[in-house]
């Protein structure tokens, strides 16, 4: 059975694979990993990475930090203070400074999804659509491993001020039952899959018993970071026990599976868990950003769908990078990002045309590039919400401006002369409130 073993910038030399690093690449690491999180494990190290092929092995992309995560002048900044060993303090400091410039906390996360009761925040819970609700369990702070790309790095950067955590299930129902408009509970993290089967159960089993909702969701990258969690983990079995417990209950469950490459669920260890959590009547849904070293090209995305059909598993959302941490380095354009869900989804049968894509998770809402086209003479975007702050918005089109250069809607401006989208003066108001 193996055993799980993690390794950080702390102890990274002792990774039996340390040797295949260069000097450079090592400092590179160290450097980056003062302000971006750093955690691989022994299977990710032992069963994914290609050490013949670094650092241009995808899954060493996805884990290990890259000199260009950071711009030219502030990777120079940490580089002179890792290499001078300055105080460890100052370092800290630099590193800070960093973080806050690189916009923390997206869309709104903080300021407008935190919901209420009498008034009171409440911390660790999100309600940004309204159906949905998630929820960050306070002994779900960290990962299996952590994805470079990550866009909620700040859970695991030492800027407690802007982690989402709760301990309290009490707080979640009572939201619940004064919204039974709320059908979806997503439990989220980090990763509620590093949490013990008894911790699951004090989450969940409670909300089993909220009549208005309908579907469990744990948001997991646990089946590419570690699929021994449903296989040989000590209360593997367990866990799977309560899977069916969930779906006996009449709750639908579902594992939002994040996957980046067919290679994360290609192993026999992958394969098992898959079978294993299938098994329980719980459905397994995929969901991933584009981005560039990783996934960027239309073969992978064809070829990881395929497979994700033939294990069973739904493929769901197709997401661009979100404007947060390293996103210059991981970004692709909107209209290449277009190009490459158009190619792979081409060549899916209607069984894979479940998923949906290239689509922004920004503060208005979900945003997708539907189209790229000419309308009047003017070469336009065609965007559509999948979900809105605004419920109203769903599913309505609007127009922007063609930017070869645009990788997010901010970077896009209203087609046909328009000054606004006909969102922007409502979001403005709630922004305000």
């Amino acid at each position: 059975m193996l055993k799980y073993r993690s390794y950080t910038v702390k102890n990274v030399h002792e990774l039996p694979q340390y040797r295949a690093l260069g000097k450079e690449q090592i400092h590179t690491i160290k450097t980056v990993a003062t302000v971006y999180p750093f955690r691989i494990n022994n299977y990710v190290a032992d069963h994914l990475i290609d050490w013949s092929n670094i650092p241009d092995d995808p899954m060493f992309r996805l884990s290990f930090p890259q000199a260009e995560m950071l711009d030219t002048r502030d990777f120079s900044i940490m580089s002179d203070l890792i290499r001078s060993d300055e105080d460890p303090e100052r370092t800290r400091s630099a590193a800070k400074e960093i973080q806050l410039r690189q916009n923390p906390n997206p869309a709104g996360q903080m300021e407008l999804n935190t919901p209420r009761i009498d008034g009171n925040m409440l911390h660790g819970m999100q309600h940004k659509y309204r159906e949905s609700v998630l929820f960050f369990p306070a002994e779900a702070q960290v990962c299996h491993a952590y994805c470079t790309y990550c866009f909620r790095w700040p859970q695991f950067s030492g800027l407690d001020n802007m982690k989402f955590t709760n301990h309290d299930v009490s707080l979640l129902t009572g939201y619940l039952r004064e919204h039974p408009e709320v059908k979806d509970i997503i439990f989220t993290g980090g990763d509620p899959m590093v949490m013990t089967a008894n911790l699951l159960k004090k989450y969940i089993r409670p909300v089993l018993e909220v009549e208005s909702i309908r579907t469990i969701r744990i948001g997991t990258k646990s089946l590419s970071w570690w699929p021994m969690r449903f296989t040989t983990d000590e209360d593997a079995d367990e866990i799977l026990r309560f899977f069916e417990e969930i779906v006996n209950s009449g709750k639908h469950l579902a594992i939002m599976a994040h996957i980046s490459h067919e290679k994360e669920i290609s192993t026999p260890q992958a394969e098992e868990a898959i079978r294993r959590i299938r098994s329980t009547g719980a459905v397994i849904r995929s969901q991933s950003p584009i981005v560039r070293h990783v996934n960027d090209q239309a073969e992978t995305w064809e070829a990881m769908w395929q497979k994700q059909l033939y294990m069973g598993i739904i493929p769901y959302y197709m997401f661009l990078e979100r404007d947060t941490g390293p996103k210059k380095y991981f970004e692709v354009p909107l209209h290449e990002a277009l190009d490459i869900f158009n190619n792979a989804y081409r060549k899916m049968s209607g069984l894979g045309r479940t998923v949906r894509g290239p689509s922004m998770s920004c503060s208005p809402g979900k945003i997708i590039v539907e189209d790229i086209a000419e309308i009047h003479g003017e070469k336009v975007y065609v965007l559509k919400f999948t979900q809105g702050r605004n419920p109203e918005w769903t599913n309505q089109l609007f127009f922007a401006e063609y930017n070869e250069n645009a990788s997010w809607i901010d970077d896009l401006t209203p087609a046909f002369g328009h000054e606004q989208f006909f969102f922007e003066e409502e979001m403005e108001e709630m922004m305000s409130v």
